[in-house]
């Protein structure tokens, strides 16, 4: 009985772990209401550098402010004040462009 409970323990990480640091949200730290679309700067902080929205999880937001974070991005895109892809592709010799998805032989 001894032993399952210290298998399981183990499983999940235990209390050896460490502390687990809660992220706070941004937004509700500044107790903003809503999201602007037009804050690219602070829009750019929940892009990655390929253009996706970052998730919850990597961002720290809550669920209302990564929704409204989501729809204002989306907005911003359309309105041409965010890119929807990263720039500046490196392009070969050939006029081709690299794939980053293939390594070269």
């Amino acid at each position: 009985m001894a032993q399952t409970k210290d298998r399981q323990q183990r499983r999940r990480g235990g209390p050896s772990t460490g502390p687990i640091r809660k992220k706070n949200c941004w937004f509700c730290r500044q107790k903003i209401e809503e999201v602007d679309y037009k804050d690219m700067n602070q829009l750019r902080r929940y892009i990655s550098e390929k253009g996706k929205i970052r998730s919850r999880r990597i961002t720290g937001a809550c669920r209302r402010h990564q929704r409204q974070v989501a729809v204002a991005v989306k907005r911003a895109r359309e309105m041409a004040l965010l890119p929807y892809v990263a720039e500046g592709r490196e392009e070969r010799s050939d006029g081709r462009r690299e794939r980053g998805d293939r390594e070269r032989t």
